[in-house]
């Protein structure tokens, strides 16, 4: 009964090495994203006070995936994962208000990403929520990031300014 056991594992797993993957869209805007890859400190103004934050970037699901992971530690930490779609390029936010909104890439060009609402769950009609993140890529070693929160038709914006740790 072992042997048989052993035969069976080891077919599932040749059969696994061999299958075929879906390939992750090589576009410019998700090649600009993986320069993010890394460690950062970062800066951001709220209620006219000062405030710092960290932020990791890593690949996963063997590159299909990032994992943008703000604030890792504190009570306020999130996760954002960005991953091709398809023909689109997605960011999922799991958002310390509780929620998880969708957002999709709108506008790209060499130096900046948006992506705008596209839809969430746990979200009710007058619940506030994350609507929108600009990434503006300023060097290897600095990017600002711009998250819009919407509540009840009102958007704000808070702008971070990160820098690679490690980096000038």
């Amino acid at each position: 009964m072992r042997k048989v056991v052993l035969v069976v594992m080891a077919l599932a797993v040749g059969a696994w090495g061999q299958q075929q993957f879906r390939t992750v869209p090589e576009t410019s805007a998700w090649k600009s994203l993986q320069t993010l890859v890394g460690n950062w400190d970062g800066k951001f103004s709220e209620g006219g006070k000062e405030s710092t934050s960290t932020l990791e970037v890593r690949a996963t699901g063997d590159g299909s995936a990032l994992m943008h992971w703000m604030g890792k530690g504190t009570p306020y930490e999130m996760v954002t994962m960005f991953h091709p779609n398809l023909d689109e390029l997605l960011a999922t936010h799991y958002c310390a208000a509780h929620n998880q909104p969708r957002m999709k890439l709108v506008s790209a060009t060499e130096k900046r990403l948006v992506f705008e609402f596209k839809d969430g769950t746990n979200i009710g009609p007058h619940d506030g929520h994350m609507s929108g993140v600009a990434i503006n890529l300023i060097d290897a070693n600095h990017h600002d990031e711009e998250w819009s929160y919407e509540q009840d038709g009102k958007r704000s914006t808070s702008v971070f300014h990160f820098t690679r740790a490690g980096g000038n």
